[in-house]
């Protein structure tokens, strides 16, 4: 039987509405506090969470699930989805639990699982979990909340191993930090400010409906004006858990994931330290940083869209580099998740460490043009089963030889298919991505 509830990243959802309602809440946290008792003797369960001001009610719903269970919740107060992964791997913890739903708007929320790994926990015992809590659910109960005590101790020793991740002085860099009135507000400027760095704050107010609102990660144009308006070295913005970071240079050029996997990879070789010579991308990641990596002596791997599948590419090709344009990146010998704050400690050191700008860093990446069309249609029907769309995409590939790519692939939520053409010239670009949708939807009307 499918998931009901978790999809790839926990439960998600408007936060008092089903199955982010308070006696849902609850059952999650009963059927948590079991599965936490049979993978753990004396288990406790870390909880943490962004701005949003659903926030401390969810907390304290989930912690009296977890209390009938007769589990203990230790409560982290405002953190980081990966400050939440990491102390559940380096303390105590049979399981963590983040309260937040990411880049969406405050409206929404949700619940994210960590094992004692700190990896998120499998399919299958997310499948047990849900089972639990449906069945606990449906049961005649009244959701009482407990209160909960912040223990600030918790976050600090996230951020000291933080700090003991940046290699670099960070003095003499100036640089402006928009923390999306999310989970970093509090702990990203007073971190690079202690390592030394000028930091000019924005998107640090956060009032509980503000997260992600024009500010952050996903709304880069903001951070763009604010470094060229006060003519910093370079910007840094997170989204609303600073799972994912994303960078503008000096000159006000915008610096994904890409262009990041690129200098970190480039750092690591040069360290003789990139295990493998090779980094995990996605499907999405442009031509342009496969091929920088290759002028580099790296070898690229391509995962499918989402984090949870480029770790699991980079676990099994050994790989302890790997990312999305998004800005999530993964280094996996200091995390088990993309962390945005780890990443800019990390982007950061490259820049001091051999004084080059992130404009001279990324000089060279050629960012390919890139065309994405949505055919709406009324089946889906393998390519194998269209022929004149194969046709069309072996064509396209035969006139890039090699200079570009095709992706064609189902969307998984609509009835779409999209078509990405990816090659050096826009022309022949937007000629055959729009050719192959023509034949597509031929076939498929």
């Amino acid at each position: 039987m499918g998931r009901q509830l978790f999809g790839t990243d926990g439960i998600r959802g408007v936060a008092g509405n089903y199955p982010l309602d308070p006696k849902t809440v609850n059952a999650f946290g009963q059927a948590l506090g079991h599965w936490a008792a049979r993978h753990s003797g004396n288990p406790a369960v870390l909880l943490g969470m962004d701005t949003r001001e659903s926030g401390p009610w969810l907390a304290q719903q989930v912690a009296s699930g977890l209390a009938k269970a007769g589990v203990a919740a230790r409560f982290a107060g405002l953190i980081t989805t990966p400050g939440v992964a990491y102390l559940t791997r380096t303390q105590d913890f049979a399981a963590g639990v983040m309260i937040s739903a990411s880049h969406n708007p405050f409206e929404d929320n949700g619940l994210k699982v960590f094992g004692h790994d700190g990896y998120k926990i499998p399919d299958s015992e997310e499948l047990s979990l849900e089972g639990d809590l449906l069945a606990i659910a449906a049961r005649d109960f009244t959701p009482e909340p407990l209160a909960l005590t912040e223990n600030p101790g918790l976050d600090q020793a996230y951020v000291e191993f933080l700090a003991s991740c940046c290699t670099a002085d960070l003095r003499n860099l100036s640089l402006v930090v928009d923390c999306a009135h999310g989970a970093a507000s509090h702990l990203g400027p007073s971190l690079l400010t202690r390592l030394g760095a000028d930091v000019q704050a924005v998107g640090c107010e956060p009032n509980g409906r503000n997260i992600n609102l024009h500010v952050g990660a996903t709304h880069v144009d903001n951070l763009r004006r604010e470094v060229l308006s006060r003519g910093t070295d370079l910007g840094v913005a997170f989204d609303g858990d600073a799972d994912r970071a994303m960078f503008v240079a000096g000159s006000g050029k915008v610096v994904d994931g890409d262009a990041v996997m690129l200098v970190a990879a480039r750092e690591l070789k040069r360290q003789g330290h990139l295990a493998g010579d090779t980094v995990v991308a996605t499907v999405m990641s442009n031509l342009g940083l496969e091929v920088a990596l290759r002028n580099a002596g790296i070898r690229m791997l391509r995962a499918p869209v989402g984090d949870k599948y480029v770790l699991e590419q980079m676990m099994s090709a050994g790989a302890i580099l790997g990312g999305e344009q998004s800005g999530h990146v993964i280094f996996h010998e200091l995390s088990t998740t993309g962390d945005g704050l780890l990443t800019a400690l990390q982007v950061l050191s490259v820049v001091q460490s051999t004084g080059k700008s992130l404009d001279e860093l990324t000089a060279d990446l050629q960012v390919f043009p890139q065309k994405l069309v949505n055919v709406r249609v009324k089946e889906k029907r393998p390519l194998s089963e269209m022929p004149g769309a194969s046709a069309e995409i072996a064509a396209a590939e035969s006139a890039f030889n090699g200079s570009g790519r095709v992706l064609v692939r189902f969307s998984g939520t609509e009835p779409l298919i999209r078509v990405m053409v990816e090659g050096r010239d826009q022309v022949q670009v937007d000629h055959w991505v729009n050719r192959i949708a023509h034949v597509i939807q031929e076939e498929l009307a």
